[in-house]
């Protein structure tokens, strides 16, 4: 392993364990690439958390943007050069990554998320998009057919995140809880992130759970037809159903408790798919 893959590893095992796991049961010769762009997905997930300002944030995704455009891996950054060299290698859209980073600029900000709609194109342009990128990585000649499974995947595996991530982000202000599923449980965005939440808190985190079991059952209903070698692009989706029950729990307290697997939970749920893929579900229709 060179250095760069040695950083590039370190960085997703530290800061994205579900993802480094799954990583681990792909073919060993599309391993890096896999890491290379979990490592960046890491990477710009933390911005808010290093840069506190919105303005020195865009900087620098912007700067990830210029070295992207570039297709240059010297620029002396580990993670940038993997990522470089993997995009070059698989012959990755460019697009694919501009539109990720136009959506991460709402995370600098603490402007509430308008709506269902918007929640869900930020989650298919940002967790479903690494989803469609990491099929690519595994079969291009497949990953095409499973565009949309992508987009399923990455709303399901996306908002379960975004709220088990619920304690941090109403510290800092945020609300990823769309204002109009706040309204239909009779809160705000403003309520929703102070205090203990408003009387409306448990409807709309009800609310969004149900949202992201729709998008989880959506995604079943065709996983079974995944072939093998697309399988650990979709395997961090094993645990979506998981921390979905860890945050139905009666007494869970979800802004203030954050809802974790086991390390034996984890591996077990991983390897059941990634051995014997995803069973064939009934219709919803």
């Amino acid at each position: 392993m060179t250095g760069n893959a040695e950083i590039v590893t370190q960085a997703v095992r530290t800061a994205d364990r579900d993802r480094y796991l799954s990583a681990l049961y792909a073919p060993a010769d599309k391993r890096d690439a896999l890491l290379s762009l979990y490592a960046f997905n890491a990477e710009i997930a933390g911005v808010r958390d290093r840069i506190h300002e919105a303005l020195p944030g865009e900087i620098r995704l912007q700067w990830w943007r210029d070295v992207i455009a570039a297709g240059n891996p010297a620029t002396g950054h580990p993670l940038a050069d993997a990522l470089v060299e993997t995009i070059v290698k698989h012959a990755l859209p460019i697009a694919a990554f501009e539109n990720y980073l136009d959506a991460r600029i709402f995370d600098l900000y603490d402007d509430p998320m308008p709506s269902r709609t918007d929640l869900e194109g930020y989650c298919g342009e940002t967790a479903g998009a690494i989803i469609q990128l990491s099929a690519m990585i595994l079969d291009p000649r497949a990953a095409p057919e499973c565009a949309q499974l992508a987009g399923r995947a990455g709303c399901a595996q996306a908002i379960a995140g975004l709220l088990l991530m619920l304690p941090i982000h109403r510290a800092r202000g945020q609300c990823f809880v769309p204002r109009d599923i706040l309204a239909a449980a009779g809160s705000s965005p403003e309520e929703f992130v102070a205090g203990d939440g408003g009387a409306g808190m448990r409807s709309a985190v009800a609310a969004m759970i149900a949202l992201a079991s729709e998008h989880l059952s959506a995604f079943e209903q065709e996983a079974s037809e995944l072939s093998q070698q697309l399988r650990p692009a979709f395997l961090p989706l094993a645990l979506t159903g998981a921390y979905l029950k860890r945050l139905s729990r009666p007494g869970f307290d979800p802004l203030r408790q954050i809802a974790e697997l086991s390390a034996w939970r984890r591996h077990w749920l991983l390897l059941q798919r990634a051995w014997r893929g995803w069973p064939v579900r009934p219709s919803l229709t």
